[in-house]
């Protein structure tokens, strides 16, 4: 029900009749009215006499009053009446004529016009019971009706989810019975489809990706109202707590969606949660087909293992490859599946991935970009990376990418590449093997140093080993005298007990460093 129905504007007469009220306007004043100040919907009706009501009060409501508060023409009090009335948000204030007084008072007339709330006078012969009931009878009407409207509604929903493409029938139907449009975001967070098509654009706002992205990686069930331009959007996940499959999104206006729309949309989120939750077993026989084809790949099975991708997946990526590897936790399992699914099949020619045991391989092409840093860092992942090699030197590859994740684990690193590793040389590979508590016992008289007086005594050894052995580059990017970076060599050599003039001892010591880093 609108307030046109209930109260039309200042100075309008409230006139009874069997069903509904009938107006006649010999001092309408419209104009001084805010627009759309008169469609506002009314939850209730409400009497009081009170100087100040709103304690009573909640918004959504009309007020009826005598005007027993009114005994001047008091514009202060007034002004400070309809202030209240209208920061609690009330649709229209009704004053019951000729019980008080004769008219309504022309301060409180003036004061409604400038606050921009509707007043409508309701003569003596019209009981506020009347007004009541006819309220409560239109409010009954509409909630009936939006009832019957919900049920056929979930029925057409529900018919449309037995459809071959349910997923798709239903967003389309909720689409068509809300009258606004509907998309969805996949697990990995990516805008994935909309109905209607045309209203994509919006949909993909990057603030609302934002929030998507939020939502999923909260690993449970929530929803949240996002603003958009002038659109609210009803942003709600999909699936279970721990294996989110998405976040359905409902575009509703300027208005929320009413109690009847947001019961429907929460009937869908359970039909698409199931829609997408139907697909695990298909998954889990897909990701046992994957796993196979990897292992025909290390056994030399190209022709076989690209013949099978191809029909079930588009294709392997074209060669040279680069070789990925992380061991995933359960935590991230099922996540990073349903993101590389995503992403596999938006660009099979930018990767192929299978399960290993506890390791993710995940073998690149060139349009694989910068997916392992992705990775690593959206699922807090230690990823190791291959040398580029062609697909008959995938076991190669395999075990380069392997020791380039040893390496990144040890490290703290998100990824490490095995090209990164073959650079740094031997040295630093032996840095992970148990020289480690061999290099510290070397390395503790220096430690036991610094500790004790403050120094930089293991500092000024790297970086003058790094530097061959030179003074003066080793002074300047310590920031010292060359003078003191001799005085400091002199010094590590009484505590090592050890001559660095010698290669050897030199070799021995930067490989101790690397091992303690």
């Amino acid at each position: 029900m609108s307030p046109q129905e209930a109260a039309s504007a200042t100075a309008t007469i409230w006139s009874p009749s069997p069903r509904s009220p009938s107006y006649r306007n010999p001092t309408n004043r419209r104009a001084g009215l805010p627009s759309g100040a008169l469609e506002l919907p009314v939850d209730w009706v409400h009497s009081s006499d009170l100087a100040d009501p709103t304690p009573f009060l909640d918004s959504g409501q009309v007020l009826l009053t005598t005007g027993t508060q009114f005994v001047d023409d008091d514009e202060h009090f007034a002004h400070e009446y309809v202030r209240r009335l209208q920061a609690k948000n009330l649709v229209a204030l009704g004053f019951g004529t000729e019980v008080v007084r004769a008219g309504t008072p022309e301060k409180l007339v003036e004061v409604c016009l400038r606050y921009g709330l509707p007043l409508f006078e309701v003569p003596y012969r019209v009981p506020f019971i009347a007004v009541v009931r006819d309220v409560a009878s239109w409010i009954a009407e509409e909630t009936y009706a939006r009832q019957t409207w919900a049920l056929a509604a979930q029925r057409s929903i529900t018919n449309a989810a037995l459809r071959p493409d349910g997923l798709n029938a239903t967003l389309a139907e909720l689409s068509r019975q809300l009258d606004h449009w509907v998309g969805l975001y996949n697990a990995a967070g990516e805008f994935d489809r909309c109905f209607p098509p045309e209203a994509a654009p919006l949909a993909s706002q990057e603030a609302v990706g934002l929030e998507v992205r939020r939502l999923l990686g909260g690993k449970r069930r929530a929803g949240t109202t996002v603003r958009a331009g002038n659109d609210n959007l009803s942003l709600q996940t999909l699936g279970k707590g721990d294996r989110l499959r998405g976040v359905l999104i409902v575009g509703s206006g300027e208005a929320a969606l009413d109690r009847a729309s947001a019961g429907l949309v929460d009937s869908v989120i359970a039909l698409a949660g199931l829609a997408l939750e139907q697909g695990s077993d298909l998954e889990r026989a897909r990701a046992n087909l994957r796993s196979g084809v990897l292992h025909a790949l290390l056994g030399g099975g190209f022709d076989l293992a690209s013949a099978i991708s191809t029909e079930i997946w588009g294709g392997l990526p074209r060669g040279p490859i680069q070789v990925a590897v992380a061991a995933v936790t359960g935590e991230h399992r099922t996540a990073l599946t349903d993101y590389l699914e995503v992403r596999s099949a938006a660009r099979p020619d930018s990767v192929f991935y299978a399960e290993q045991g506890d390791d993710f391989v995940l073998c690149m092409g060139r349009a694989g970009g910068d997916l392992a840093a992705e990775l690593a860092e959206r699922f807090s992942l230690s990823v190791g990376v291959s040398e580029a090699a062609e697909w008959d030197q995938l076991p190669t590859a395999l075990a380069q990418a392997r020791q380039a994740r040893d390496r990144a684990e040890e490290s703290g690193a998100g990824v490490a590449s095995f090209d990164a590793i073959a650079r740094e040389g031997v040295v630093a590979y032996l840095a992970g093997t148990d020289a480690t508590a061999i290099a510290g016992a070397m390395l503790a008289p220096l430690d036991a140093h610094d500790a004790t007086n403050g120094t930089e005594l293991r500092h000024t050894l790297r970086v003058w080993l790094a530097h061959d052995g030179r003074f003066d580059p080793a002074a300047e990017e310590l920031g010292v005298h060359r003078h003191t970076v001799r005085n400091r060599v002199a010094l590590i050599e009484r505590l090592l007990e050890r001559d660095l003039r010698s290669f050897a001892v030199r070799a021995d010591l930067w490989v101790a460093l690397l091992a303690t880093s």
